[in-house]
């Protein structure tokens, strides 16, 4: 038995890992810029200054101005404005369908900035895949328990893996892939092993519903207010009232919170005598997430229901899920989650190409050679895809409408387009051409991201031409090998 269990580990890591891996993959490229979100977001509005904007005016001007141009949405989503997002991001309801648009600080107007999702667009395709709920978070939950699978069986099948920590042997082709792979695996799999089982986590309702279902039943909402009693749910009364004057509200909240400050607000039935509106405090200082939460009543403003989370079950959950999307983490903290974040997508990515390399001695099936060729595909084109979302949203004439979709609809035409030339030519050959192309694209943010005068500005330039670089790097080993082959 247990000169077999080390084989089946290895073929289970082989299996589960390219199974999913360019799901995996994508998935962990996106999750690691989504660390940068908000910055990423501020760097597409270059009409955004990163001054310092208090939560309570900013926001009470977005739900004015929500007043007058959403009143028919049945609820608000607010994420107050931060140190590091100076502006008010605003989820709501109309004619053409739900809007995700960041709001000014000053006017509560979206017409002041240039409509595009941001950094939002990364964070919602890291679990959302781009596809209708559920089934994008479906597909990305089932990704990350693969992922943890490979991870674990990984462990257990590489017999040195701590001591191929030390070692490196450049040029050496299979055997410097796996060095690699091994080198990139143990130096963040702390990090690896936490971030995917926290991911796996927090979708995990969705891939074992029938505990929730079996106390439950059909009624979420009684789900809901066990999992947050401060968080009241009323519905419509089909009767008007205007909301109560909102700063005071906000205000009341703020001396509730203390220094964490106020997070997320929620207007629900907005223009309705059972008008709600749900405050959510910040998690500066703590890992878990939603700790303290204060419903009012809309119209008189009168708290509702207030409620501190302490119960261990819930707390466990909210550090995990805090962990998981890193709201507590300081700059340094975060710096370490972005590095980390490259290195799980690289050790995705290494272990995909050395699935390629075992299996193309002699003369391959066309069924490795079309993962060989969709591997550079995935690869090295999904960096040069979401790279021209940065493009477009610097080159998109800022007042043309629906420029947003556009910007996301530029991702996945160029992906198509580079996937389409990696399946029909060569593998050696789409390679270098891709990480050039690659190396060319990020070349180019760090030119859009000119004339530099925001910190934010700077950090994603040097980011970029680092990566260009090292696709540059990659490019030149490629048009080498290729050569003397």
């Amino acid at each position: 038995m247990k000169r077999n269990f080390r084989p089946a580990m290895t073929w289970l890591h082989d299996w589960s890992g390219i199974l999913t891996g360019w799901l995996a993959f994508t998935i962990a490229l996106s999750g690691t810029l989504s660390v940068f979100r908000p910055e990423i977001t501020v760097w597409m509005h270059p009409e955004l200054t990163h001054e310092t904007v208090s939560p309570v005016p900013a926001s009470a001007a977005a739900i004015a101005w929500l007043t007058t141009h959403a009143p028919h949405s049945p609820a608000w989503y607010l994420s107050a404005p931060t140190p590091r997002a100076p502006f008010t991001l605003a989820f709501w309801s109309d004619k053409t369908g739900y809007v995700l648009r960041p709001l000014d600080p000053v006017t509560g107007s979206p017409d002041t900035l240039r409509d595009t999702h941001g950094g939002e667009f990364f964070y919602r395709f890291h679990f959302e895949l781009q596809l209708p709920y559920p089934w994008g978070r479906l597909i990305a939950a089932l990704a990350a328990m693969a992922l943890l699978l490979t991870l674990i069986t990984g462990i257990v099948a590489h017999r040195r893996f701590f001591a191929d920590f030390f070692t490196f042997r450049p040029g050496k082709g299979q055997r410097s892939w796996l060095d690699a792979h091994n080198l990139l695996g143990v130096i963040a799999l702390p990090f690896h092993l936490m971030i995917v089982f926290t991911g796996a986590m927090t979708l995990g309702s969705l891939l074992m519903p029938w505990g929730n279902d079996a106390v439950y039943r059909t009624d979420p909402a009684a789900a809901q207010h066990d999992l947050n009693p401060g968080a009241i749910e009323r519905p419509a009364s089909g009767k008007h009232a205007p909301l109560a004057p909102v700063i005071p509200i906000l205000q009341t909240a703020e001396q509730h919170f203390g220094k964490t400050g106020i997070e997320q607000i929620v207007v629900a039935n907005p223009g309705d005598r059972a008008a709600v509106i749900t405050v959510t405090a910040g998690n500066v200082d703590t890992i878990g997430i939603t700790s303290h939460t204060i419903s009012f009543d809309g119209p008189t403003g009168a708290i509702l229901a207030e409620h501190t989370e302490h119960r261990p079950a819930i707390t466990t959950w909210n550090v995990l899920y805090g962990l998981h999307v890193a709201r507590f983490a300081p700059s340094v903290t975060r710096w370490l989650y972005f590095i980390s974040g490259l290195m799980l997508t690289a050790l995705i990515g290494t272990g995909l190409r050395l699935w390629t390399i075992s299996r193309a001695r002699g003369t391959p099936r066309f069924s490795t050679r079309l993962v060989e060729r969709l591997n550079a595909g995935f690869l090295a084109g999904t960096p040069t895809a979401f790279a021209s979302y940065f493009i477009a949203g610097h080159l998109i004439p800022s007042d043309l409408a629906s420029r947003a979709t556009l910007e996301i609809r530029a991702v996945f035409i160029t992906w198509a387009a580079l996937l389409l030339i990696a399946a029909l030519r060569p593998a050696a050959k789409t390679w270098p051409a891709l990480l050039i192309l690659a190396a060319l694209s990020c070349a180019t943010v760090s030119l859009l991201s000119a004339p530099w005068h925001r910190p934010v500005d700077i950090a994603i330039a040097l980011v970029a031409l680092t990566l260009a670089a090292a696709f540059a790097t990659a490019a030149r080993q490629s048009l080498l090998k290729q050569r003397h082959a």
